[in-house]
């Protein structure tokens, strides 16, 4: 079923024998190095932190920290950490929200762009953040799985970090510019190596969320690819991996039963941290509706701790992000916020029936294990050395989530449904994408609705980084409006867009953006546009701001007014784009 002619059309499978040998050979120079977090704990990595957090019945908290501006985020870090402990509690973990352009190696990061995160130069700087308080240093994003995996990877070390990823990363993230996969490959089984072979145990984080479960809609196929990635990294590689999971997991059953499937059977290896339920918040409304929405995902994170302590951090991730970058006293805001409701909850076991949950964890268990072993039943029958990691990790990328699904998915065949069989488990994204889009349609007045239900518009949707539910919900919403949509995928290239709409007549384009990048990516875009001779609408939404050359304040501004004054549509709201696309439908009717 699965051709390597086709997935390997450049050339041979890789092997990974030279990127081990590297990776494990840089570890007689490159160990892990002192931070305050080790020597006020007295501790040699985070998994023996968290260990002996377990043992005390405590479970601990993260937080995510990172501006552009190195020095804001120092004193933000000692700041978070002291307000936390005056109040009696802690933060136990940072999560470093490094900028993507921080994927790229070094020697090639100055002619690249940047979005509106944390820029660090090398290992001082690196060292120069783990030293402020006694927090651990989570260098996750743009880290492990990308093209600078093995140089940002000997940094974090050497600073001190004893959790690393973000694995999840690898399958999804594409460097805008850098369409060399094989060689983020290599980068990355070394950062891998290097890791394994340290003298104390490295947790090689992955993002579940920032991987392939966001794009499957079996939950058992998310842990499916939990699997797939405990075999890469520990059965393969000797490595130590934990999960993060949360950002799209707005149902609340399915949240705690993903949680306890991730702890069965792992006592010995903690999870990262379990992140905040961020597609719940909603942009333009009383900050009070947004708080609803994070006690709600702190309760149950909360109880499935106490429940069954699985080593995840409880994240609260402060209600401005739902429209801009954070600063640091809402991230302090929502930290108490998170204390407060883990002291008020008290011990909640006795109210807790978990019946329910625990058959939804048996079936996401059982159903990742027939994923699991389906993969890899049919990589080897295509003639896959599965016991390759860089030759597997390659694999899987280039055949993508939604292919595996089809595939080998657990649940029954049904050509009705999206990938061809019905989810054991409907992943939480696919009912709130579906009701999302149902609701944005209703928005609309009866005319236009009508009017794009019967136009013959076919446009394309992309996104501009790995940020994707703003462009599902908008394939969700032209889709239930019967609007033929093209796939762009994320990080779509400026050039690849320009030539979809010029092969293919297409109407408009449409695009979602998240990492403050949007004006340089217009720039882009309307030049890729006008060297291929096209001109079509565009209707950008997401996050439409970007950080001024010389600022200051390391928070990005508004440029909705720039994008339009360059001739794109900026979109605030899911129906200010189907309006627009309205609009088309009238224009060419009249014309």
């Amino acid at each position: 079923m699965i051709d390597l002619k086709t997935v390997f059309a450049d050339g041979e499978a890789p092997n990974s024998g030279d990127s081990l040998a590297s990776g494990r050979a840089l570890a007689r120079d490159c160990s892990v190095g002192d931070s305050a977090f080790l020597s006020e704990y007295g501790v040699a990595s985070e998994i023996d932190y968290k260990q002996k957090a377990r043992a005390e019945g405590r479970f601990t908290h993260h937080a995510q920290i990172g501006w552009r501006d190195p020095a804001k985020t120092g004193d933000a870090w000692a700041a978070i950490h002291a307000a936390t402990e005056k109040s009696g509690g802690a933060v136990d973990r940072y999560g470093i929200c490094l900028d993507w352009s921080m994927g790229y190696p070094k020697a090639s990061r100055g002619a690249m762009g940047r979005g509106t995160g944390l820029i660090l130069e090398g290992p001082e700087d690196f060292k120069a953040l783990t030293c402020r308080a006694p927090v651990a240093p989570h260098f996750g994003d743009f880290t492990i799985g990308l093209p600078a995996a093995l140089e940002n990877t000997q940094c974090a070390l050497v600073a001190g970090a004893t959790a690393i990823g973000n694995l999840g990363q690898y399958f999804t993230f594409r460097m805008p510019g850098w369409p060399e996969d094989r060689e983020t490959t290599a980068a990355t089984v070394s950062a891998l190596a290097l890791c394994a072979a340290q003298p104390v145990p490295i947790l090689i984080h992955s993002n579940l969320d920032d991987g392939f479960a966001a794009q499957f809609t079996d939950l058992a196929c998310a842990f499916g690819a939990v699997l797939l990635e405990r075999y890469i990294v520990e059965d393969l590689i000797g490595g130590v991996i934990g999960h993060c999971y949360g950002h799209t997991f707005s149902d609340p059953l399915s949240r705690f039963a993903f949680q306890r499937a991730l702890a069965e059977g792992r006592d010995d290896i903690p999870g990262t941290m379990v992140y905040g339920n961020t597609t719940a918040y909603r942009e333009a409304v009383p900050e009070a509706e947004n708080y609803g929405a994070l006690a709600a995902y702190l309760s149950v994170d909360i109880a499935a701790q106490r429940a069954m302590a699985s080593g995840h951090a409880i994240t609260p991730i402060p209600v401005t992000e739902a429209d801009r970058i954070p600063d640091v006293d809402e991230v302090i805001e929502a930290q108490l916020f998170a204390l407060s409701l883990q002291r008020r909850r008290g011990a909640p076991m006795p109210l807790l029936e978990t019946t329910a949950a625990d058959a939804m964890k048996e079936e996401l268990i059982a159903g990742g294990h027939r994923f699991f072993e389906a993969v890899m039943e049919g990589l080897a029958a295509s003639g896959l050395n599965t016991r390759d990691p860089e030759a597997l990790l390659l694999a899987l990328r280039r055949i993508g989530a939604k292919r595996l699904e089809e595939l080998f998915g657990p649940g029954e065949e049904d050509d009705a449904l999206p990938r061809g069989r019905r989810p054991l488990v409907e992943a939480p994204p696919v009912a709130e994408l579906r009701a999302l889009a149902q609701e944005t349609i209703t928005c609309l007045s009866d005319e236009d609705r009508q009017l794009l239900r019967d136009s013959d518009l076919a446009v394309v949707v992309g996104s501009t980084d790995v940020h994707e539910f703003g462009k599902l919900l908008s394939e969700q919403t032209l889709s239930e409006l019967g609007i033929v949509s093209m796939d762009a995928g994320i990080h779509a290239e400026p050039d690849d867009l320009a030539d979809m709409v010029a092969a293919n007549r297409l109407s408009a384009i449409v695009l979602g953006t998240y990492n403050g990048v949007a004006l340089d990516y217009a720039d882009a875009l309307v030049g890729a546009m006008a060297k291929a001779g096209v001109s079509v609408p565009i209707f950008i939404g997401g996050k439409l701001n970007q950080i001024a050359e010389g600022s200051n304040t390391s928070l990005p501004r508004p440029v909705a007014a720039e994008l339009a004054a360059r001739g794109l549509t900026p979109c605030a709201r899911m129906e200010d784009m189907l309006a627009g696309l309205a609009a088309v439908v009238r224009e060419r009717t009249s014309s």
